[in-house]
């Protein structure tokens, strides 16, 4: 990159989180936002504040790192908030290369070693592939051929911790917040996003959530269609086991749905994982 484009990057990179300091309340909370974000950008692998510290302050490396968690650990910012500034800087520009075409629904694993981040459990982890130790986030994300943007993000928590009252109280979990499987989840931010005016799409999903009838349901109520990926008979089990854990069989099979309903696709015919939004869209631009 030329030196007039490094400075222009360094420029716009900077008014982007003027942006975000403009939602955190603080003034004090401007500088760790800065090394945080700096820290997201410039350190590979693993994104803890272990190695984040140490690109952003190598002189003070203990002090840092405890600024850094004391930012994302106990900074009483609002996500919501954070987010909603993301969607108006990054948005305008995304809808400038095209319209909105797709809302999709997604989750994404995080492997963990110990058993004290909120929300880790022994649990399905996409990264890996298999049930394994992480925490699971739910998202929505917008997107068209240009770019996606996460506009909604929300922690799973699985039963164990949302009925275990001491695991709560050490780790801060808000009383109002019970237990809700992954399509809840998904339903809630989809509700959001109608109420809150985004542009449109069609709801995009693999058959982790596409098997939920009445997710599926709760969708054409609002007036959405959708693509759903679906697992046959045989492996429904398996998927309803990994969204919520074991669970009676009724509550996984997936009646068909009426024309109206949406476009379903079957999972022989959809290409592997994440690809089922890219597939999705390449065929709408073929049309």
């Amino acid at each position: 990159m030329s030196r007039r484009g490094t400075k222009t990057s360094e420029k716009r990179f900077a008014a982007y989180l003027e942006g975000l300091a403009s939602v955190i309340d603080h003034a004090d909370r401007k500088a760790p936002l800065r090394d945080y974000c700096v820290g997201l950008i410039a350190c590979g692998g693993r994104k803890s504040v272990e190695p984040m510290a140490a690109v952003t302050a190598p002189e003070r490396t203990a002090a840092q790192h405890q600024s850094l968690l004391h930012f994302v650990g106990s900074g009483a910012w609002s996500d919501e908030k954070v987010l909603g500034k993301v969607r108006e800087m990054v948005l305008p520009a995304i809808e400038r290369q095209g319209p909105i075409e797709a809302w999709i629904i997604d989750d994404t694993g995080f492997p963990k070693q110990g058993r004290h981040s909120v929300g880790v459990a022994r649990q399905y982890c996409g990264q890996l592939g298999k049930q394994d130790n992480c925490q699971v986030a739910v998202s929505l994300s917008i997107a068209n051929h240009h770019a996606s943007l996460p506009v909604a993000y929300r922690l799973y928590l699985p039963k164990e911790w949302t009925e275990d009252r001491d695991r709560r109280r050490k780790v801060g979990i808000p009383a109002e917040v019970g237990f809700r499987t992954k399509p809840e989840i998904a339903l809630g931010q989809l509700r959001w996003a109608c109420a809150s005016g985004l542009p449109r799409g069609v709801v995009l999903m693999d058959a982790g959530y596409g098997n939920n009838s009445d997710l599926r349901t709760e969708i054409t109520a609002l007036g959405l269609t959708y693509v759903a990926g679906l697992l046959s008979s045989r492996h429904r089990s398996l998927a309803a086991e990994a969204m919520v854990g074991p669970r009676p069989s009724t509550e996984t099979d997936a009646p068909q749905p009426s024309a109206s309903a949406g476009r379903r696709q079957g999972a022989r015919d959809r290409p592997a994982g994440q690809s089922l939004a890219h597939h999705h869209l390449a065929a709408r631009n073929e049309s």
